[in-house]
């Protein structure tokens, strides 16, 4: 497993790497933000473990600019602050989950291994067809099976939007965002047509009284199957 740290503090980077040492995990140090940034974008990780408070650019930026480059990894923040707000707008930028400080590396490791097996389960078969925990996609087709359910009579805007999701889970998309990445940016429509849209999809999709896409209220919309299959 190759995991970038970007903390400032030396001593919270000497204890993450000596736990990552024992391990067997692959971890990369930066210390500055900027630099940080350059490295989580120019190279394939694992897992990001991003500080709050860093120089130069703050994690929470750092988040965001990264969720919008469309970069899929999984990234816990590491954060002093513990009020439900911030610990909410984290997770409203970008990030899978967050570790208050200080904290012990076994609490640490409990938290990537969570994150990490959320990514795990959309593959790709030989058949071409994208599989995740619930859905199957047929790109060619443009079949979606829920549960080995088909489900007929999804509009090929439909289509579109649930194909862009699966293959961004748990990420924050705005209205806008999926507007230019779903309809294009020639697309001189309402943003509303986004929230009609999500209607349709939860309507016929949804399990019982659960629903795949979630709003994120001041932001735009998430897919999540994890929150599914808790109940």
């Amino acid at each position: 497993m190759k995991i970038l740290v970007i903390e400032d503090n030396e001593s919270v980077s000497s204890m993450i790497g000596l736990f990552f040492e024992k391990e067997g995990i692959e971890g990369t140090f930066e210390a500055n933000g900027l630099d940080g940034y350059e490295r989580a974008v120019t190279n394939t990780w694992d897992c990001l473990i991003i500080d709050w408070m860093l120089p130069d650019l703050d994690g929470l930026t750092i988040c965001r600019k990264l969720r919008e480059r469309g970069l899929e990894v999984p990234i816990i923040m590491l954060t002093a602050k513990d009020g439900v707000s911030d610990q909410v707008l984290g997770l409203e930028m970008g990030a899978d989950d967050y570790v208050t400080k200080p904290f012990s590396p076994l609490a640490l490791m409990a938290r990537i291994k969570a994150v990490t097996r959320r990514y795990a389960p959309k593959e790709q078969g030989d058949d071409g067809e994208i599989r995740t925990s619930y859905f199957r996609l047929n790109p060619d087709t443009r079949e979606v099976w829920v549960q080995d359910k088909l489900i007929p009579n999804l509009t090929p805007k439909e289509f579109d939007l649930l194909y862009f999701f699966i293959c961004h889970p748990k990420q924050v998309f705005s209205r806008d965002q999926l507007l230019d990445s779903v309809w294009g940016y020639d697309f001189y429509g309402d943003d509303r047509t986004v929230d009609v849209h999500i209607k349709r999809l939860r309507s016929k999709l949804s399990l019982a009284d659960h629903s795949f896409f979630h709003t994120v209220w001041g932001v735009g919309y998430r897919f999540d199957e994890s929150a599914v299959m808790n109940h």
